[in-house]
């Protein structure tokens, strides 16, 4: 019995080991180092590290108004983000749950921009906002083509928006497909013979059955507009005068650009406090609203 327990620990340690221990040389010991760093001076260069204790963190509190701008960005981005990415995910999987001829066909073009890399995407659309929207413009006459979509901070926050839903509607809309195929067909025609609309099915039965997928929806574009980069690297850069600067590149140009690693990574230890009670809350809260298929 014995020997049955060693082995059955040997077998699961020679298929879990190697996973563990790159998940610790990649996650854990990176995640511990920058905790101890974000206690120090260390300009991310020299061999020199000071400890200063919580001085970093004073200074994000009472000397750092352009993390808390980016703080705020990043909040008014990650609400809209969060709410459109989902709401429009959702009706392309309700559209497209349909018996529609080009069904297939629209759910691939729907998801390819997911495929695109973030940078690449960035600077596919920064090209459409400054020449193509012109050019609509000169066509058109319609002053929405005119506006100076990356040079304004108002459109600019707009615009990394825009990109943002386009680009990570398609994968929610996979999720939400799938939670809506798993829909008892039984409950929606004895809703349908007892008379209730479309609107109070979609309401009433459709989304209480689906809220699993809604649960993963949202943490995952939670996730995604909390600790977006690329798209606001390759879109505005922060500009114009850091107005649209995420605190993800508040956090990259604090430790790279300003040699000061120490009080970089001080930010993004507060950063992933901040975001992971947000996260753990909106988990708690949507999971208390799951039913029962």
């Amino acid at each position: 019995m014995r020997g049955s327990k060693l082995s059955q620990f040997g077998q699961q340690t020679f298929f879990v080991g190697p996973a563990l221990l790159f998940f610790t040389l990649i996650t854990i010991i990176p995640f511990l180092m920058g905790m101890y760093y974000s206690f120090t001076d260390w300009n991310g260069v020299s061999g020199n590290v000071s400890w200063v204790g919580a001085d970093n963190f004073k200074a994000i509190f009472t000397n750092d108004p352009d993390f808390w701008s980016s703080f705020w960005f990043t909040v008014r981005f990650t609400v809209l983000g969060v709410v459109l990415t989902n709401i429009v995910g959702f009706f392309l999987a309700y559209f497209l749950t349909k018996p529609l001829k080009t069904r297939n066909m629209l759910r691939t073009i729907f998801f390819m921009p997911n495929v695109i890399g973030g940078l690449l995407l960035g600077f596919i659309w920064q090209f459409i906002f400054i020449k193509g929207f012109a050019t609509m413009g000169d066509i058109t006459g319609w002053s929405f083509f005119n506006l100076p979509w990356l040079g304004d901070a108002t459109t600019g926050f707009w615009a990394i928006v825009m990109v943002f839903v386009w680009q990570s509607s398609g994968y929610l809309m996979v999720i939400y497909i799938a939670s809506l195929s798993n829909v008892s067909k039984e409950v929606l025609e004895a809703a349908e013979i007892d008379g209730a609309s479309r609107m109070q099915v979609l309401r009433s039965i459709i989304v209480p059955l689906i809220m699993p997928a809604v649960t993963i929806g949202l943490f995952l574009a939670i996730s995604w507009s909390f600790k977006m980069f690329d798209l606001n690297l390759s879109l505005t850069k922060g500009g114009p005068f850091k107005s649209t600067e995420s605190v993800a590149m508040n956090i990259y140009n604090e430790a790279f650009l300003n040699n000061r690693y120490g009080l970089g990574t001080a930010k993004a230890l507060l950063f992933f406090l901040i975001v992971a009670i947000i996260t753990v809350i909106q988990v708690r809260v949507t999971k208390s609203k799951e039913v029962e298929a």
